[in-house]
């Protein structure tokens, strides 16, 4: 059969099946058990019937659909290929498994409300889930008042209105800065940029637990880099080279503490010996760098869960239950103790 002669009709009767049960079958009705419609979606390809405009947004047979859009981040280029952003895809596509749906990548990059309103409202999907704050805390909670079909990761901000899954990045900035205070260091560094909404949170805890410990913040020792190895082997080469003190690093990500603890070794500084370095995700790689990356560890797995929950068991309603997955201390061979 060609294109132009395939009917509803002939599929019907390939299959074995009424007009009508092919009809509902090629709309994924719930009517149809999966097989029959697996069979009759494989007989519209095969048949070249111009079936594309009833498909559902995954394949047969799933429970649901979940969006993921990731906006364009501050600090960072956004890669997919992000170690920390794969540990996270992970757990969302593990949670997803667990409930029967299919996850839905998309290919935008929301900047503003409007390109936010069209990824939630385009989407075939049940909800979506933001995998990213960036400066967007306005257009969500203007978003939130239209639709609250979405769960965003990020940070818990001032006068939040939609719901947002995040570690408890306050807690863990002070447990590393603590952690290297009790271990003697005094001019410790805070590394990362301070415009991302979690690394500002990274920040504060660091600034609290200085305070806790009786140390003095220098502003020479708050440093910005970017969430690259390359921005952060720079920004700790330079301050290496205006001979700024120092003996901690406290680093925004993983990522950002691996480029200092290469600028420290490129310049023949030991590493724990001279200098203490902890960095935040316990992505993979951190556990075999060399010397191995003392960190804080962010419970992907967990909040995967938490955020297909919220999005399928409330449709994002929960606007006052967002929630803050505990972060957990590890400590490796950076640390020295």
């Amino acid at each position: 059969m060609s294109r132009k002669t395939t009917r509803l009709e002939d599929i019907a009767r390939l299959a074995g099946v009424s007009i009508a049960t092919a009809s509902r079958a090629l709309n994924d009705n719930p009517a149809v058990n999966d097989r029959t419609k697996q069979l009759i979606w494989k007989l519209a390809k095969e048949h070249d019937y111009p079936f594309r405009r009833h498909m559902p947004a995954g394949p047969i047979g799933a429970q649901g659909t979940i969006a993921l859009v990731t906006p364009r981040p501050q600090g960072r280029e956004g890669r997919l290929s992000d170690p920390f952003f794969l540990e996270l895809l992970a757990g969302v596509g593990e949670a997803a498994r667990e409930r029967g749906c299919d996850l839905l990548m998309s290919h935008i990059s929301p900047a503003n409300y409007e390109e936010l309103s069209a990824a939630l409202n385009t989407s075939r999907a049940d909800g979506v889930i933001f995998l990213g704050q960036s400066s967007l805390h306005s257009a969500f909670n203007r978003l939130v008042d239209a639709d609250h079909r979405f769960v965003v990761w990020g940070a818990e901000l001032p006068e939040q209105d939609y719901c947002s899954i995040g570690s408890d990045n306050i807690s863990g900035g002070r447990r590393a800065t603590l952690h290297l205070a009790r271990l003697g260091r005094e001019r410790i560094v805070f590394l990362g940029d301070l415009d991302p909404p979690e690394a500002m949170q990274r920040h504060r805890g660091y600034l609290d637990a200085m305070g806790q410990a009786g140390l003095s913040v220098d502003a020479e020792l708050i440093v910005p880099a970017h969430f690259e190895v390359e921005s952060a082997e720079a920004s700790v080469d330079a301050l290496i080279r205006r001979g700024v003190a120092f003996d901690g690093v406290v680093a925004a990500s993983d990522q950002i503490a691996l480029g200092a603890v290469r600028a420290l070794l490129h310049a023949g500084i030991d590493v724990p010996g001279q200098v203490s370095v902890i960095g935040f995700d316990n992505v993979p790689f951190s556990r075999y760098s060399r010397p191995a990356l003392s960190t804080i560890a962010q419970d992907t797995m967990k909040a995967g869960r938490l955020m297909v929950s919220k999005l399928l068991d409330h449709g994002g309603a929960t606007a006052g239950r967002s929630e803050r997955v505990p972060t957990e201390l590890i400590v490796r061979e950076t640390c020295g103790g």
